[in-house]
């Protein structure tokens, strides 16, 4: 059943997120593994007739995370895109283990990327809950993606009318709404405040503990450690 639309008026509140919510019917779970491995090898990257990399590998285990870094313009973003999906592989591949072979290696990410990909009209509560559905995930887990930044007061809130950090936040709860194995962040600490830095961090580190995997563009630094680090652009002047 597709979602209603929504006007803006604040006073006009969903059912309670501990039913399914009536504009919505979330289809059966999609049952992702909890750990795999991702590699990429000799993979290469295209945009505008000008190669951005090329010959680029890694290979990432379970539990373990990716530093992307390089000037503006380097491909960092490009490269996330790669790996969701989102962009076609000039040259090369990636590859994954511990997932049935016929998964591509978008199912298994979750990508949150410059823009926060909310619905201004929906409610906090609803613009997660419509990404539990979009992705097949466990309506469950809501609850949790609502407490992971701190969002559970403002579930009925429109989301236009949260700040530049509160978008943020809603953005990244979409990692609980709909967990993956592989989280890809661009810049993911974008507009958020200290105290949301450290909610942050700590859940990147949980994803790991759990065997997780995450791959991460930033120019700020976080307390992740990073078992590896890929630094592009280094043959061109910033």
């Amino acid at each position: 059943m597709p979602l209603r639309h929504r006007d803006n008026d604040a006073k006009r509140r969903p059912a309670s997120l501990s039913k399914p919510h009536p504009c919505l019917k979330l289809a059966e779970p999609m049952q992702m593994p909890s750990e795999i491995a991702l590699a990429a090898h000799d993979i290469a990257c295209q945009r505008g007739g000008r190669t951005l990399f090329e010959g680029l590998s890694f290979d990432l285990e379970p539990g373990e995370a990716l530093l992307i870094s390089g000037p503006n313009g380097a491909g960092k973003t490009s490269l996330l895109r790669q790996i969701a999906g989102l962009l076609p592989l000039a040259a090369g591949r990636l590859g994954v283990t511990g997932a049935d072979n016929d998964t591509p290696v978008s199912e298994l990410c979750q990508y949150v990327g410059h823009l926060n990909a909310i619905k201004t009209s929906f409610s906090v509560g609803e613009n997660l809950a419509f990404w539990a559905e979009f992705l097949d995930a466990d309506e469950n887990a809501l609850p949790q993606a609502l407490a992971a930044f701190g969002l559970t007061p403002l579930a009925d809130l429109p989301a236009g009318l949260l700040s530049a950090g509160q978008r943020r936040k809603l953005a990244l709860s979409r990692l609980f709404a709909a967990p993956r194995p592989v989280w890809l962040l661009d810049e993911p600490s974008v507009a958020l405040d200290t105290v949301s830095v450290e909610l942050l961090d700590a859940a990147i580190r949980n994803h790991l503990t759990a065997g997780g995997i995450a791959i991460v563009s930033t120019h700020v630094p976080l307390k992740t450690k990073f078992s590896q680090e890929i630094t592009l652009g280094q043959e061109r002047s910033i």
